[in-house]
């Protein structure tokens, strides 16, 4: 008889083997019938082979949310990556779209400005045929001796005049003269506008004549003395070779602290009128530059 190795309830090999053998079928005649069908049995390579293709990523298939339901890995993440590239082929898509849209957008505003612009010009152009956009250059109608001319003095004036070009002078006095001005009076014409246009450096002298409420000048200053009012930081004269003024520097105007004697350049000046006389103020948008800290 067999031994017997038990744990619980579990029946060892050779138990089950001896069950097998006493419960084999016999024929009428008593002897043991024999199954000749050959029983199939998987070989341990087979079995570890089987394990692994179980185990594999392409033989998985799994239903879960997250997954195809009916595809491998290998099928999922061509059909991910497809769809990723759609996405991003649509997204290119609306982003041209706005591009081209905004591009569009800006194309009509700029034609809508230029034709304003010209509008405008054109209106202008009933006071003053010279604003006409259509109008060539007033050169163009002088004569050989009046060209030489106002070439030579368009010359001298873009040395006194900063900011201004030979050719917009030129164009200026050009205008003048076919306007019938003689070129000494066109000249100082031209200067004096010129000299006084926004952004220029107005001498002082002529402040007064100036007609707007911010200008740039430039001096010396000769004097200060002591605020009247706590929230000013500086009071004093500033002069140049054509006058003096008064200034006033605001404390909340954040403005450099001037000292007596030093010239300064002032840009974007209040223009105001102390004791019947004008007078600038240095406010928030003021700069002061110092010629001699080079600065």
């Amino acid at each position: 008889m067999s031994s017997k190795n038990v744990f619980g309830n579990e029946v060892s090999v050779n138990e089950q083997a001896s069950e097998k053998v006493d419960e084999a079928a016999v024929d009428e005649d008593g002897f043991e019938v024999v199954n000749e069908t050959p029983e199939f049995q998987a070989t341990v390579q087979m079995e570890v082979q089987a394990k692994v293709d179980a185990n594999h990523p392409d033989g998985m298939v799994e239903t879960t949310e997250e997954r195809i339901h009916g595809a491998t890995l290998e099928q999922e993440e061509r059909i991910r990556a497809r769809e990723a590239e759609l996405e991003r082929i649509r997204a290119q898509a609306e982003l041209g779209t706005q591009e081209g849209r905004e591009k569009r957008t800006r194309d009509i505003a700029a034609k809508r400005s230029a034709e304003r612009r010209a509008e405008f010009q054109k209106r202008a152009a009933s006071v003053d045929p010279w604003a006409d956009p259509e109008r060539n250059d007033p050169r163009a109608e002088l004569t050989q001796e009046q060209l030489a001319a106002v070439n030579k003095q368009s010359m001298r004036l873009s040395g006194k005049l900063d900011g201004w070009s030979r050719a917009a002078i030129g164009r200026r006095l050009g205008e003048a003269v076919v306007g019938g001005k003689d070129l000494m009076s066109a000249v100082v014409a031209v200067f004096e506008e010129l000299e006084t246009a926004p952004g220029q450096v107005v001498p002082i002298g002529k402040l007064e004549g100036v007609n707007r409420k911010e200008v740039s000048i430039e001096g010396t200053v000769t004097q200060l003395w002591e605020p009247s009012s706590p929230s000013i930081a500086q009071v004093g004269l500033i002069e140049d070779e054509s006058g003096r003024t008064k200034f006033t520097s605001w404390k909340a105007s954040d403005v450099p602290w001037i000292e007596e004697g030093e010239r300064v350049r002032i840009h974007g000046a209040a223009k105001n009128w102390y004791n019947g006389r004008v007078s600038v103020a240095l406010t928030g948008w003021t700069t002061v530059h110092f010629s001699e800290r080079g600065r």
